[in-house]
């Protein structure tokens, strides 16, 4: 990222939250913390209505805002392909969401005469993309489901599970979940999955892909990837 194009993103960072320490821009930004007190200095210097100082945190005076956003050609690129990628391989709903958004971004900043990204995404014309909507929600809202499962050797079992994550691995969807048969985690197909239905049951504490990640054994790049994604400020409530 260009220090222009990260001092603007600092500027909205900043903006709508009552205090921000130097460590939370700089896991944002993934960048030091020393180069966010560069950069906050420079700020400063520059007359932005930044306040705060260095082990204090920072913020916004009120009445300010930040320049607009712009993207790039290759930004607007990427989106597109993502949109389409989410079109023809992932349930309705996530689908749609991702078309509206795609054309809002579209029409807001008049994108017309921009190439068209070579890249493209078959549809899973076969695949019941349909039943990645409960396990979604599920994870989204907390909530268990009683399944059917056909396993690869044609044995078929009823479980309570509770998911807390979906994985796209190219040609298939599967979900991770806290199974109650098994008082552990266990990794599903989706196109396995035959039958599915909502449980009122209570989920166990402190379950979470995380959680999984860490008792799995999964390698220190994966869960750091995971744990950057999460630590965004679009997934933490403003204070």
């Amino acid at each position: 990222m260009r220090r222009a194009d990260r001092l603007v993103q600092i500027l909205l960072l900043l903006r709508g939250r009552r205090r921000t320490t130097a460590q939370q821009l700089a896991e944002w930004l993934e960048v030091s913390p020393r180069t966010i007190y560069r950069d906050m200095a420079d700020l400063m210097m520059s007359g932005a209505p930044v306040n705060g100082e260095a082990g204090e945190g920072y913020w916004l005076e009120r009445g300010f805002t930040p320049p607009p956003v712009k993207f790039t050609a290759s930004e607007l690129a990427a989106l597109e392909v993502g949109a389409r990628m989410l079109a023809a391989r992932a349930d309705k709903e996530t689908a749609d969401a991702a078309k509206s958004a795609l054309a809002k971004i579209h029409t807001t900043l008049g994108s017309t005469n921009l190439p068209i990204p070579p890249l493209y995404a078959p549809p899973m014309s076969s695949y019941p993309l349909e039943r990645l909507t409960p396990i979604r929600q599920a994870v989204e809202q907390n909530f268990g489901l009683w399944i059917e499962y056909t396993d690869l050797q044609d044995n078929t079992s009823q479980r309570l599970v509770w998911p807390v994550g979906l994985v796209f691995w190219g040609d298939r969807w599967t979900f991770t979940a806290w199974c109650k048969l098994r008082e552990d985690y266990r990794t599903f197909r989706v196109d396995l999955m035959q039958k599915w239905e909502k449980s009122e049951a209570e989920p166990p504490e402190n379950i979470s892909m995380q959680d999984y990640l860490l008792k799995s054994g999964a390698d220190q790049d994966t869960i750091a990837a995971f744990q950057r994604i999460h630590k965004q400020p679009w997934h933490i409530p403003q204070k």
